[in-house]
C-alpha cells in the first residue's frame, strides 16, 4: 500500500502550502514512504476527480472556512481515504500517525524476544518464549 497525498501546486491559498509543506515535512521525518499528486498539473484531472469525490473532509482553513470542493493536502491510503490535514496533524500529535495512515506493522522489524526457564523443586523444567 502507497500513502498518497494530494496535493495542488498552484494554490494561491497560504495556509494550504505551510499544510501541504508540513505533511511532508513530519512525513519525510517519520521516514514513512509515500507519493504526492499534483491535482493541478496538466493531465491530473482523473487525480483531482478522484480526491474531490473520494474525500469526506473538506480541509477548511480560517480564510476558507466553508470550501465547495476538498482542499489539499488529502490523504490516502493507495484508494482508502485517511483524511484531511487537521486529522492528519492531529493523529500526528497523539502519536498515532501510522494508525491514521492505515499503514500495516512493518514485517521487516525484528521482533524481541526473551527466552526463560523455570526450574521447579519437583525437578520439572518449564521453558517460555516470549515475543
Amino acid at each position: 500500500m502507497v500513502v498518497k497525498i494530494y496535493v495542488s501546486g498552484i494554490s494561491g491559498n497560504k495556509e494550504v502550502k505551510k499544510r501541504q509543506q508540513r505533511v511532508l515535512m513530519i512525513l519525510d521525518s517519520r521516514t514513512i514512504k509515500y507519493d504526492v499528486v499534483d491535482i493541478a498539473e496538466p493531465g491530473n484531472e482523473e487525480h483531482k476527480d478522484f480526491m474531490q469525490n473520494k474525500s469526506t473532509s473538506l480541509g477548511a482553513t480560517v480564510s476558507d472556512t466553508n470550501p465547495r470542493h476538498p482542499l489539499p493536502p488529502q490523504i490516502f491510503n493507495d484508494d482508502l481515504y485517511c483524511g484531511d490535514y487537521d486529522q492528519f496533524d492531529m493523529a500526528n500529535e497523539i502519536d498515532e500517525l501510522e494508525k491514521f495512515l492505515k499503514l500495516a506493522p512493518d514485517d521487516s522489524v525484528p521482533l524481541v524476544t526473551s527466552n526463560a526457564e523455570i526450574k521447579f523443586e519437583n525437578g520439572n523444567t518449564v521453558h517460555y518464549k516470549i515475543q
